[in-house]
Parts: C-alpha cells; sequence; structure tokens
C-alpha cells in the first residue's frame, strides 16, 4: 500500500497528514509553526509517530511565492528545500506548491456541508473561480477550465495596494503607511491586519477598550480575542474593528470578482472565515462586496461561498501528493 504525506504549512500553524492510496487519512496533527526551527524539524516529530514504512509522494503548501524547488515563506522565517526534503526522508517526490493553489485544488473536495452561501448568484458550469481568504495572510487564486478539470492558478493578489472607500478607512491608510510606508490589503485583511485595526481606534482616542477586553488581549492572541468580544461581549470598540475589517475584506473579494468575472463560484477561505462565519452572513461583508457602483448588479450574478471547512488546502494538497506519485 501506498502512503501520501500533505501538509498546509502557514504562518500561524501547519497541518500534516498521511493518508493511503485510497484517500482514508492514517495520521493527522496540527502544529504551531513558530515553534519549530524549520519544516523539517516538525517533520521528523510527525513521521516518527506516524511509523509509517515509507512515503511515494508529499506536496507540502506553502504560505508564500513559489518559484522552482526552495521556498522563502512570506510570514515565517523559514525556507524549505524539496530537494533536502526528499534526500532527509528518503521520498521519491516531494511537490511544492503555493497555500492558495491547495485551496483552490481543495473547492473539487468539498461537500454541500462545507460551504455557506452568501449569495447564490447565476452559476455557469466550468466557469472561472476564484478562492481568496485571510488568516496569518491573506491569499488569492484563480481557476479555469482546462483539459476536464480545473487548473489553479496562484497569485500574490493579497499585496495589492489597499484602495479606501471612506473617510474612516482613508484615516485607517494614513495610520498604516506611517508604519509601513506600503500598504497591502493584506495589512489589515489577516490576523495581524485586524489587530492593527483595533490599535488604530484605540490610538484614535474614539473608542477606550473596557479593563475585561484589555486583560484579554495580554493573555491570547489579539485577533481571537477581537473577534470573540465583538461576537460574544458588549465591547464597542470589538465591534468597530470587526466592521471594519468585514467593509475592507469584501470590497477586497469584490475587486477581485471584478478582475476575474467568476461565473463559477467565489470560495471565501482561509482561518478566519471558518470562524467568524455567522457575523460573515449578517450584510456587512456582501454590502462592501457589492458596492461597485454600476457594476453592482453584475456582481449580484456571482456564486458567493463562504468555506467554512479549515482543512480545505490539506485535502488540496492531499489530492496533489496522490497526483504527484
Amino acid at each position: 500500500m501506498k502512503h501520501f504525506l500533505a501538509g498546509d504549512i502557514g504562518g500561524t500553524k501547519t497541518l500534516l497528514r498521511i493518508s493511503a492510496s485510497g484517500g482514508a487519512p492514517l495520521l493527522q496533527k496540527s502544529y504551531p509553526s513558530a515553534g519549530y526551527a524549520g519544516l523539517a524539524e516538525m517533520l521528523d516529530e510527525f513521521l516518527r509517530e506516524a511509523g509509517t514504512p515509507g512515503i511515494a509522494a508529499a506536496c507540502l503548501a506553502l504560505a508564500g511565492p513559489i518559484s522552482g524547488r526552495r521556498v522563502k515563506l512570506t510570514n515565517l522565517p523559514w525556507e524549505v528545500d524539496a530537494d533536502a526534503l526528499a534526500a532527509r526522508f528518503a521520498i521519491p517526490r516531494v511537490a511544492l506548491i503555493n497555500d492558495f493553489e491547495a485551496v483552490g485544488m481543495g473547492v473539487a473536495a468539498l461537500q454541500p456541508a462545507d460551504l455557506l452561501t452568501l449569495q447564490p448568484g447565476k452559476p455557469l458550469a466550468q466557469g472561472v473561480r476564484v478562492v481568496a481568504g485571510a488568516g496569518t495572510g491573506l491569499g488569492v487564486a484563480w481557476l479555469s477550465w482546462m483539459d476536464r478539470s480545473y487548473a489553479v492558478h496562484p497569485s500574490e493578489g493579497g499585496h495589492m495596494d489597499f484602495a479606501p472607500a471612506n473617510a474612516m478607512q482613508c484615516e485607517l491608510l494614513q495610520y498604516l503607511q506611517r508604519r509601513h510606508g506600503h500598504v497591502s490589503y493584506e495589512r489589515i485583511v489577516s490576523g495581524p491586519g485586524l489587530a492593527a485595526i483595533f490599535e488604530f481606534l484605540r490610538d484614535s482616542g474614539k473608542f477606550v477598550p473596557s479593563v475585561k477586553f484589555m486583560e484579554a488581549m495580554a493573555q491570547g492572541d489579539a485577533a481571537a480575542v477581537i473577534a470573540q468580544f465583538a461576537q460574544q461581549e458588549n465591547e464597542p470598540i470589538a465591534h468597530m474593528a470587526l466592521e471594519l475589517f468585514l467593509q475592507v475584506y469584501g470590497a477586497f473579494v469584490g475587486n477581485v470578482a471584478l478582475a476575474a468575472l467568476p461565473r463559477g463560484g467565489i470560495y471565501v477561505a482561509g482561518g478566519i472565515a471558518a470562524k467568524i462565519a455567522a457575523t460573515l452572513q449578517q450584510g456587512a461583508f456582501l454590502r462592501a462586496f457589492l458596492d461597485k457602483g454600476r457594476f453592482a448588479g453584475l456582481l449580484e450574478t456571482l456564486p458567493l461561498h463562504i468555506v467554512i471547512n479549515p482543512q480545505i488546502g490539506l485535502l488540496g494538497a492531499a489530492l496533489v501528493a496522490r497526483r504527484t506519485a
């Protein structure tokens, strides 16, 4: 029996899976990415626990631009060398792909229960698809129909210039320009971006965070705490931060939709979407997505889905690993 290794390597966490030739997972684990000096050390630990006699092929999906057989991750101080990993772990074939290429591949493996539909639109069979999503960073990929299946075209679209849509967003842009110089959408539509929005609102003096909220911020992940207090607590600054985040997120996805005209569907993935799915359904995201002037009517025809299965990237990587063999 052949065994396959799949990995979804992000700036915050890494998912690893070994599966059999039939696709059934034999072992799957999640690791904090920053807790390891590199991917090889993590794989050492994972493969020892798996005890699998041999890996026929591996596919590693990485959050960064792929060029050749070596990759430097965007939000993690790692460099991954496919040939070095193949030699170290005796894996005949190791493929490296962009993390949102893996998400795009994983769309084919989704079940109806994995999706929340914000807008049914008028889907076109074999139409262009788009996947986009925020996590530690902001990923984008396009899918086009070729030779009886979808081909995935990864991009670095998350690093496009942020375009503010109202006065508050203009203030946010100026605030972040002082910090970063160039301000991409990823600086806002990401976990660190949500934290940056909170800091902007706090420093503007328009909101005063509660003691309870600040204590929680000091003890946990900032983005997760903001999302929690926005959805479950009466915390005005958290509500405003998440509202502003959703406005910019929706506008970004709308911009990507105008560029690609994805009549086959738009799939909003990433770690954040699955955690705030209920809030995404409340309207701010969709209103910003549609707020494109004369082309609002066109955007209403495009199917728009939220992917609530956080393992879509791992599903895509596992599919590529089997194909690589």
